[in-house]
């Protein structure tokens, strides 16, 4: 079933129901949130998993009941959709005063509980049809004695991974007594802050990109995923790039040697950055509230010759990530809707939404060969302690976001306790296990790549360090 199609309560018009009672508040869908609703797949769920490792065990009914005071002072979680004619001109969220589903679950320990939970992360979105579009399982952490892992699987057709890890944070907060705020984000060199002063050399044109060449699929349906702990990587202290910067063209290269390996000539590619201009604090606003840019790649950028053992220079290395770190700046200053402006005329409520619906999903087919490469998506270092008292803080964090093919590949990181937490997920119909294990040993050897000593000292400066920058 989709995820549409789950069993939910009757929750009939917005008008009053029980004698004196109110109506509940509608909210109407959002450009990003209607795209989505458009395109759902039975096939491929979109759902994003949020996987947070404890060194203990938090108390099951104080976790609960934590969890759910969180849900109603994030009130805008607590949502569904509403029902309506074929004709309505818009999607709705109708809000409840509390959930209506149990959100909270522990599943059966086992030795495979939390294999299943990932698969289930994956495969089973929350319903739409009851509220809130969101789940918390717990299961035993197989490799921490007397550890837990938090499981956070959201319907991404209403929220993103962000606004729910602000609302974990408040359960966290509620649970542990103890102050989860968001930390200041760390100063970052000037050479690295705003946009660019001169033009930015963004290669464009209407080439279509180049897209992940199929490995060994698996021929079923739905989404396969492979988490990885690295170390994250440094950089000459002052560096005009970013860690991200550095995933950035560890992504691109990546991929760029996997199509090589696969017989796949070099083409231009450009990847899907998400950009969270929101605040972090209980205030944050909570729904899908990412805009994406589309960072570009000439072809020739990429031509690593690694395939005959003839390593990138460190020279090429520093220039493409200081090419990039242009870039993104740019993009990054750009002031744009979510999904750009066509976005924004297409669901435009001036014809019945389920017309519009038909309109997007055919232009989304035809758009396919144009779609980017894949998605990058750098939720950066973690803000929240996410200190649940007795069950301890956090020390490990992973997301992972849709894997839709004709991306069929996306790239997920996150830094807590110092170490950089990946996440591949990849479509089946495109990839297997196997060539998900050699995309992330491709990723790992491309980021150390990008580690790139400090340039030779001028003699009249102080000394230059390296050091793990902000991701």
């Amino acid at each position: 079933m989709t995820a549409l199609q789950h069993p939910g309560p009757d929750t009939g018009s917005a008008g009053p129901g029980p004698a004196g009672a109110a109506p509940h508040p509608r909210v109407p869908f959002p450009v990003v949130d209607e795209v989505a609703r458009h395109c759902l797949q039975e096939e491929e769920p979109e759902t994003v998993h949020i996987e947070v490792h404890l060194p203990g065990r938090p108390d099951p009914d104080r976790l609960t009941a934590a969890f759910v005071e969180a849900l109603k002072r994030h009130p805008r979680i607590l949502m569904r959709e509403a029902p309506g004619p074929w004709y309505r001109r818009r999607y709705e969220w109708e809000l409840t005063p509390g959930p209506e589903v149990e959100v909270v679950t522990f599943p059966e320990p086992g030795p495979d509980a939390l294999k299943l939970a990932r698969q289930r992360a994956l495969a089973d979105a929350p319903p739409l049809s009851a509220s809130p579009p969101i789940r918390l399982e717990m299961v035993d952490d197989p490799e921490v004695p007397g550890g837990a892992v938090l499981f956070l699987v959201i319907n991404h057709t209403a929220l993103d991974g962000p606004a729910c890890l602000r609302v974990l944070a408040t359960a966290a907060e509620l649970y542990g007594g103890q102050d989860n705020s968001p930390v200041a984000p760390p100063v970052r060199a000037a050479s690295g802050d705003g946009p660019a002063a001169e033009p930015v050399d963004m290669p464009g044109g209407w080439a279509t990109p180049a897209h992940v060449a199929p490995g060994l699929p698996e021929h079923s349906p739905g989404n396969g995923m492979l988490i990885a702990e690295l170390p994250v990587p440094k950089r000459p202290k002052g560096a005009a790039y970013t860690v991200n910067d550095q995933l950035m063209v560890a992504t691109a290269l990546m991929i760029a040697h996997w199509n090589r390996e696969h017989g796949k000539g070099a083409r231009p590619m450009r990847i899907t950055m998400p950009v969270d201009d929101r605040t972090r604090d209980a205030d944050m606003p909570i729904g899908n509230g990412t805009r994406l840019v589309e960072v570009p790649f000439a072809a020739d950028e990429l031509v690593t010759g690694e395939l005959d053992g003839d390593e990138m220079s460190a020279d090429r290395v520093r220039d493409l990530l200081c090419r990039t770190a242009e870039r993104t700046r740019a993009l990054k200053a750009l002031s744009r809707p979510q999904l750009g402006r066509g976005a924004n005329l297409l669901t435009a409520p001036v014809v019945p939404v389920s017309w519009r619906a038909a309109l997007t999903r055919g232009l989304r087919r035809a758009a396919g060969p144009w779609t980017s490469t894949t998605l990058l998506s750098n939720i950066g270092r973690i803000p929240y302690a996410l200190d649940f008292g007795d069950a301890g803080r956090a020390h490990a964090v992973w997301f992972s976001a849709p894997a839709r093919v004709p991306r069929g590949l996306t790239v997920t990181t996150a830094s807590t306790a110092g170490r950089l937490h990946l996440a591949l997920r990849w479509s089946k119909s495109l990839l297997s296990q196997g060539d998900g294990t050699h995309l992330r040993d491709l990723f790992e050897h491309y980021m150390h790549a990008t580690e790139l000593p400090a340039p030779e000292p001028d003699p009249t400066s102080g000394p230059t360090t390296s050091e793990g920058g902000d991701v």
